[in-house]
């Protein structure tokens, strides 16, 4: 099932067969990624037909709690009369909403991976390449019987006890029925895991016949028994609690090197971890259960599915288009002045976004072929698209910072506020790059002649019209960040009223249909499920590695080191920018910052400016090969063009210099 530049751009923060690399968390509406002749089992296609109604019902869920949400900041802030039980009713939403969805994300193809070794091989060896998928999914299977486990346990001591979350007497609700709903998620994702695993097996069989069956399970067989001999071996050997951390680390990245959904590998491999650890598997099961149940029901998380809802509509109602007019027209006199235009209205946009796919989309479709109209390079059109387009995820609201700030407990207002310097920084050397390349180098900038054709066709705009076509950005802009910065509201409350605020113009601009509006709808629940697997996985990843002392012990021996806190900023923001060549943002996030924050920290570096740094070189990722996220979005929506994907890479490499200039004079100021 050959994968497509287009299926490459499903993928948030995320979130995905012979391409160097895939990542399956970003976009897709539906499970349009398995195709219809794929699911031909009548069983296959009454599973999928059970996981999209499940995905409705949480996409729904999500949906829901924008009103929810509105409606107690309203009462609150107008009446003064807060509504009772809004905080518990959606910390546990996102549970319920999440397990909803999940196997729909297995279906639509969606959940992170790296797949450059599985494109490797299909090269090499497609019959390996098979097999190794065919062990993907079985460790999907595995993975979510886990937790299917872990969460029943917690499931009966709720409905025994009557558990109750609240306040007696004023507001409170049992909370079985939602650890059901984590329960029965978990059981449907096994299933698909297993119908995935089917539709392996039949195309090993269909592409090679009994031949290819007999290899793979004796393939398959070999890699079981190895497995046991090497656990079993490794238990006997009684090893150290920082020997197992380790070992855990090298076999969680060997996981993901070799294709296995990120959130999988840690979920598998925090679960070994622990067992490991303490010696008895009912410590596993028990962390794996307050993981799901305890840590994803969290108030704050409901953040990312408002932010990702608010960008979308945002992308939706055509305020792109017109900041991008706008800025048109405020440079149609500079040199290189749509290249401008274009990091300009990207930095706008990005004040009401937060995400750099949703300005790569929009401005490839907007940006690319006025560039290319008015004879600039198209190598150029592409890369200013694509380098400006990480603006999304530094300028606030960003979702990048909104997972450091509870990886690190630090408050997303001022991660926020401490965003927006280095945002408009970047902003200006992306602008002030463009115009020396086009004052000195202007072959790179402008077509076979070296020659600009200023675009006059904006120039019957005014100040006046400017202004109205700015008002929408700007209101929003003020509506969100104005109310989060003046205490009106928290930055999870500022999702919720950005979104409701994106949607009532987007509706009164006529640019919502019912489908149009649905589609935005199934899109951020794919995209925000996604995320919020993947911090469920990595809770129960670092809760195994701080157990093991492994945290503890990079930080002493980074003191040991002697190293200073500058010299450990650049070596940790190397070690960033190479995982962004093989990861994609949260997830490298997830993985690395309860490593290096505490190392950080003891080395007196500041949690906010540190924050802001990992956010800047994890970004960089997004322009570099083989993944480049950002990269692969521009390809896919300019993919009847014929623009090349490695003429997108090299248009890009100039604004990953200038995020390198900006990380580096960033440190020195620390």
């Amino acid at each position: 099932m050959p994968v497509t530049a287009e299926a490459r751009s499903r993928c948030v923060i995320g979130i995905s067969k012979p391409a160097p690399i895939r990542v399956s968390n970003s976009a897709a509406p539906s499970a349009k990624a398995v195709s219809k002749d794929a699911i031909s089992h009548p069983v296959d296609r009454a599973l999928r037909l059970l996981t999209e109604a499940m995905s409705a019902v949480g996409t729904l869920w999500f949906f829901a709690l924008v009103f929810l949400i509105c409606a107690e900041v309203a009462a609150r802030e107008m009446f003064s009369a807060p509504i009772r039980g809004v905080v518990e009713i959606t910390a546990y939403s996102i549970v319920g909403a999440t397990f909803l969805q999940l196997a729909n994300t297995v279906y639509a193809e969606r959940m992170t991976r790296a797949d450059f070794l599985l494109g490797y091989l299909s090269r090499l060896s497609p019959v390996a390449r098979q097999i190794l998928e065919i062990a993907v999914s079985m460790l999907g299977v595995i993975t979510f019987i886990l937790v299917l486990q872990a969460g029943w346990a917690k499931l009966l001591r709720a409905w025994n006890d009557a558990e109750v979350v609240g306040v007696p007497g004023e507001f409170s609700f049992q909370v079985w029925p939602l650890r059901a709903l984590l329960v029965a998620g978990c059981a449907v994702c096994a299933a698909a895991f297993a119908a995935r695993l089917w539709r392996n097996w039949r195309d090993l069989r269909d592409s090679y016949g009994t031949r290819g069956v007999v290899i793979g399970c004796v393939a398959l067989a070999v890699m079981a028994v190895l497995a046991t001999v090497a656990f079993k071996s490794y238990w006997d050997s009684n090893p150290a609690n920082l020997s197992i951390g380790i070992a855990m680390l090298v076999l969680m990245i060997a996981l993901v090197l070799c294709g296995v959904h990120i959130g999988v590998a840690m979920i598998i491999v925090g679960f070994l971890g622990l067992w490991l650890l303490k010696g008895r598997i009912i410590f596993a099961y028990t962390m794996v259960g307050l993981a799901g149940n305890e840590y994803l029901a969290n108030y704050f998380f409901s953040a990312i599915p408002l932010f990702v809802l608010m960008g979308l509509l945002v992308s939706a109602s055509d305020i792109g288009r017109e900041t991008f007019a706008v800025a048109r027209w405020a440079t149609r006199r500079l040199l290189a002045g749509l290249g401008i235009a274009t990091v300009g209205a990207n930095a706008v946009f990005a004040a009401i976004t937060g995400s750099s796919i949703a300005s790569a989309s929009v401005f490839a479709k907007i940006a690319t072929p006025e560039m290319m109209r008015h004879h600039y390079n198209r190598r150029f059109a592409v890369g200013v698209v694509a380098g400006s387009s990480v603006l999304g995820m530094l300028i606030p609201p960003s979702l990048l910072l909104i997972v450091y700030g509870f990886l690190s407990e630090q408050s997303v207002g001022h991660l926020f506020v401490a965003a927006i310097l280095p945002g408009i920084a970047l902003a200006s050397v992306m602008a002030i790059a463009i115009w020396l390349m086009a004052r000195f180098r202007p072959a790179m900038v402008f077509a076979d002649d070296g020659t600009q054709v200023h675009n006059e066709d904006v120039a019957d705009l005014d100040i006046k019209r400017a202004a109205i076509m700015l008002a929408p950005v700007m209101g929003l802009i003020v509506l969100v960040l104005g109310g989060i910065y003046g205490g009106l509201y928290t930055p999870t409350e500022g999702g919720a009223v950005g979104s409701l605020g994106a949607l009532i113009y987007a509706l009164l601009r006529g640019k919502l249909t019912r489908q149009s509006l649905w589609r935005v709808l199934v899109e951020t629940g794919q995209i925000a499920t996604t995320v919020l697997f993947l911090v469920l996985a990595a809770n129960v990843f670092t809760r195994m590695l701080a157990s093991s002392g492994l945290v503890q012990n990079i930080s002493l021996a980074i003191g040991e080191l002697g190293l200073g806190l500058t010299a450990f900023l650049l070596l940790y923001a190397g070690l960033l920018i190479l995982l962004g060549m093989v990861l994609e943002s949260v997830s490298i996030m997830l993985i690395v910052v309860p490593l290096a924050l505490p190392a950080a920290l003891s080395l007196g570096a500041d949690p906010i400016a540190f924050g802001i740094l990992t956010v800047v070189a994890v970004e960089v990722g997004l322009l570099t090969p083989p993944f480049g996220l950002t990269c692969y979005v521009v390809a896919a929506t300019l993919k009847d063009t014929g623009i090349a994907l490695v003429d997108i890479f090299r248009g890009a490499l100039p604004f990953v210099f200038c995020m390198l200039v900006v990380l580096i004079a960033y440190i020195a100021l620390q």
